[in-house]
């Protein structure tokens, strides 16, 4: 099993097969965490190309120009780009790392399914593969319907349509965690 991302926060990833939900989900609990006095943070990973930046802004031609990052900021928020050439994916590590500053409550790591980190698998039958249930980080699996497979009894069941009971789920794991303590 490979070691664990040491971070001052706990960190727990949402896993699941594109198409089973893990946006709308995350859409739905974050208003609940907030509501528990927590502060989220969210690194969701792309797959693809993306761009926050609009062609024509000043920021986006100070970016291209070369400033590596660019930072804009209004009283309502802030946004920095980071050009990354040649990086094949993200550095995980990297990025809790620039969440440190914000001293959040929790992470929630939508994607890096292949990340040492613990993990809340949505599962949907006929969407994906059913090998996403199992393996070393997965803590809990919320699932429509049946398990596809033998779920370990120490990993929690949950079902994917009952969000006030994620949501209960994720604030109880969290205050297990060692590095919860700290805050």
């Amino acid at each position: 099993m490979e070691e664990a991302i040491d971070s001052p926060f706990p960190v727990l990833g949402i896993a699941a097969w594109s198409g089973t939900g893990k946006t709308t989900l995350l859409a739905q609990l974050l208003p609940r965490l907030r509501e528990a006095g927590l502060k989220v943070g969210v690194i969701k990973h792309a797959h693809h190309s993306f761009d926050v930046d609009q062609p024509g802004k000043d920021s986006y031609k100070l970016r291209q120009a070369g400033a590596a990052p660019m930072l804009i900021a209004s009283r309502e928020r802030f946004a920095m780009m980071q050009e990354t050439p040649n990086q094949e994916e993200p550095d995980l590590a990297y990025l809790l790392s620039l969440m440190t500053i914000q001293a959040p409550n929790l992470v929630i790591v939508e994607g890096f399914k292949a990340w040492p980190i613990p993990k809340l698998v949505l599962y949907r039958a006929g969407i994906g593969d059913d090998s996403i249930v199992s393996g070393d980080w997965v803590q809990a699996v919320a699932l429509s319907g049946s398990a596809p497979v033998s779920i370990p009894p120490k990993v929690k069941r949950l079902d994917l349509n009952d969000i006030d009971a994620i949501t209960d789920w994720i604030i109880e794991w969290m205050n297990a965690q060692p590095s919860a303590a700290a805050l």
